[in-house]
């Protein structure tokens, strides 16, 4: 296993990673499209509506992503295969698990889904139909949050790459074909996901064909082992707690736009395609912390750590640098092609300077994310984000009230700087666990 830390290593997990991403937005779009030219705004709006509904339910389980590549490099790094295999194998348990349990509660799922964002009477059935068709798919992308967890550990990007780009691809050409050729509407785009989710579970299981195939697959003891089992659920817990304080703070910006009317509020909702592109620049990289700082720890090897910190930070830093030029250069023609209205074209150049100064603000908290699910210190994620989450909640009272709009987005930007800084005081303790 390579060991040595290098810049074209850190660049050969974290590009595959951000090309994926491209790839992510892109099947929106065409989702948006395809049931764009029925001429019909319900379907557009169902699709809308049960993407979001489903993606909402999907992102809780997203802690399975992120708790399997801590472990499992950790596992890498210090050479224990039969862990390494026994976490896949949990992980697949815990996921197709999760996803036969939404499946058989899907008519209170699709209830709730429709209470918490109500629709017009003609819109509900379709966003029902689509969902009943998208829900039986669920155990196959729960499931892969741990197969691509774990990929990324061993720094098999490339492969991650590949299967998004399957998955997105077979996607987007069974959308066109499905809705423009047969003309099956709503269902059509519910099909095409419901297919290309399965199908990408068997591409991603193919992947690991030779860690399953192994006989420490079948080393139930190990699997099941009681106190391997707590420390993971523990972690996924506490990562849990940490991504919902998180959301918090998205739903409750959102939410909060609102108060100051209808132009600020679209204003924001377009602002905050921004911010998307931020994670995106990032994640790459903050992948590439979690993979070689969680080598580093199960290798107990504090020079490795250091390395890997630096020089994916460093990456990091040089992609914000650049998203801030690009906002600051192009922002205005992005905010005009996203919004026609003049309106929200004007708010949104008023807030623009605050999208510039998100990358370099946000980098860090970014990047300590990525560092701390390495080391897998969930309960400092979780804590730390507890502590942004209040600072956050007092920064937009104390500020929304003489500022407005303006005080809100400087609220979003301080609980930036709140979780990289608390973050930052947390990191010493890491590199004392390995002297």
């Amino acid at each position: 296993m390579q060991t040595e830390i290098t810049h074209r290593r850190v660049l050969a997990v974290a590009l595959p990673i951000v090309l994926s991403n491209i790839t992510v937005p892109l099947l929106g779009v065409v989702d948006t499209f395809a049931v764009g030219q029925i001429g019909d705004a319900a379907s557009i709006a169902a699709v809308g509506v049960g993407a979001i509904i489903l993606g909402a339910i999907y992102w809780v389980f997203g802690f399975l992503r992120m708790g399997t590549t801590g472990l499992a490099a950790q596992a890498m790094g210090v050479g224990d295969q039969q862990e390494l295999i026994a976490l896949l194998v949990r992980g697949l348990i815990l996921g197709l698990g999760a996803g036969v349990a939404i499946m058989a509660l899907y008519p209170l799922l699709i209830a709730g889904g429709l209470w918490i964002s109500p629709v017009s009477d003609q819109v509900a059935p379709l966003v029902e139909s689509y969902m009943t068709i998208r829900i039986f798919s669920a155990p196959a992308p729960i499931a892969l949050y741990a197969i691509t967890g774990w990929l990324i550990a061993q720094e098999r990007t490339r492969e991650v790459l590949i299967l998004q780009i399957w998955m997105n691809g077979l996607n987007i050409l069974l959308d066109l074909y499905f809705v423009l050729s047969l003309g099956w509407g709503v269902d059509g785009v519910a099909w095409a996901t419901f297919i290309a989710e399965w199908t990408g579970l068997v591409l991603g299981l193919w992947m690991c064909r030779a860690a399953l195939r192994h006989p420490f697959a079948r080393a139930w003891d190990q699997v099941f082992d009681r106190a391997r089992l707590i420390k993971m659920g523990s972690l996924n817990s506490d990562i849990l707690l940490r991504s919902l304080a998180l959301q918090g703070i998205f739903v409750s910006f959102l939410l909060w736009g609102g108060k100051f009317g209808d132009v600020a509020l679209a204003a924001n909702q377009v602002l905050l395609q921004f911010l998307h592109l931020v994670a995106y620049g990032l994640d790459g990289f903050a992948f590439a912390a979690e993979t070689l700082v969680g080598q580093a720890i199960g290798r107990r090897a504090l020079g490795d750590l250091r390395k890997s910190v630096v020089i994916s930070s460093l990456w990091a830093a040089g992609i914000c640098v650049l998203l801030a030029l690009g906002f600051a250069l192009i922002g205005p023609w992005a905010i005009d092609m996203m919004a026609k209205s003049a309106e929200v074209q004007q708010a949104a150049r008023v807030y623009l300077p605050y999208m510039v100064a998100s990358p370099i603000l946000g980098c860090a908290c970014f990047m300590l994310d990525g560092i701390f699910i390495g080391a897998t210190r969930g309960a400092d994620m979780r804590n730390m984000m507890m502590i942004s989450l209040m600072i956050y909640v007092v920064g937009v009272l104390a500020l929304t009230p003489s500022l407005g709009n303006h005080g809100l987005w400087i609220a979003l930007l301080i609980s930036y700087v709140a979780r990289g800084a608390t973050l930052g005081y947390k990191y010493p303790a890491i590199e004392r666990d390995l002297s």
